[in-house]
This record gives structure tokens, sequence and C-alpha cells, in this order.
């Protein structure tokens, strides 16, 4: 059988707490670089809960992510970005049922991701069904983030900025990083 062999793409992550701008920074910065983004299967699969969530719910959303992350990077130019990743699962196990299926910490330790951007918490927390970490909680959280790409020896930059403006800095990062200057 052939083995196909794809260009090698760089992969991107917007990790950070709730409300921090992940899911329009991925979207912002794929359509500028003419690729796609890695959705965040959660909140899709949240929303259609008719019940409270359980640890079983949180390892099949871990496991989902991990299909679109295969899925999308076939489909990628170049680059791509992630809308969450599975250090936020992580804290989320440690954080709602103080214990981590132990597939995870493999699986991050043996990530292939060139650059984490993590997004500071200085834009307002809008509240809605499926958002649980707001106030001083979203400090705890980038506090935890930070230091959990830290201990896998992750190289990340950290995103701040209003409006257009986070995205103008997000995009000075990756440009830095992808030497375009």
């Amino acid at each position: 059988m052939e083995k196909r062999i794809k260009k090698s793409i760089k992969r991107i992550v917007l990790i950070g707490a709730e409300s921090t701008g992940k899911t329009e920074l991925a979207e912002s910065l794929s359509k500028h670089f003419f690729t796609v983004f890695v959705p965040e299967y959660a909140r899709e699969y949240i929303e259609k809960l008719n019940a409270d969530y359980t640890y079983n719910d949180v390892e099949h959303i871990a496991k989902k992510q991990i299909e679109l992350e295969n899925e999308n990077y076939q489909k990628a130019n170049k680059i791509l970005f992630y809308d969450t990743y599975l250090i936020i699962t992580k804290v989320w196990f440690k954080m709602v049922y103080n214990k981590i299926p132990n597939w995870i910490n493999k699986k991050i330790e043996d990530n292939n991701i060139d650059l984490f951007l993590l997004c500071s918490n200085d834009i307002p927390w809008i509240s809605d069904p499926v958002r649980e970490n707001g106030g001083e909680m979203r400090d705890k959280l980038f506090e935890i983030y930070k230091k959990e790409l830290n201990q896998y020896n992750c190289k990340f930059k950290i995103v701040t900025g209003t409006g257009e403006d986070r995205f103008n800095n997000a995009l000075k990062l990756v440009n830095e990083f992808l030497d375009l200057k």
C-alpha cells in the first residue's frame, strides 16, 4: 500500500478560560491564513444533553476532539488552528471529578503542537447556558493553564487586547512564530 505524505502542518492552539475569545480567534486566524480550524466539540455536545454531563460524557468529548483534529488536519493548508485542546479537558476532569483518564496525560505529553496562544482574561465574561466559570475562577484557570503549559514544556505566548486589537495581537504572535513579520 502506498503511503501518502502530507507536507508539514503547523499546529497552533487557542487555550484559555471560558469567554476569552478562543472561538473567534480560531475562526478569524484560520480565515486570514486560508486554512481550517478544529472546532470545540464540548459546547455542541453539552448543548444537546437533556441532563447534567457525566465523567463518561467528558471522556467522550475528549475522544471526539481528537477525531476532529485528525479530520481537520487532512483539510489544513500549512497551519491548523485549534479552538480547544486536551489540557483544557484535563483541567475540567481534575476540577469537576478530581480524576483524569489515564490516557490523557500520555496524549498531552506526546503532543505535536507547535504553539499555544494562551488567551488572557482581559475581555468580559459573557454568561450562557453551558459556561460554568466566570468571576475569579477565570483568573484561577488562566494560571492553571499557564502552569500546565509550563509543566509539559509547551511553547506558548499570551494573547491580550480587546476587539480588533486582540486579533491583531494574536496575528502578530503567529506571524512572529512563522517568521512572517
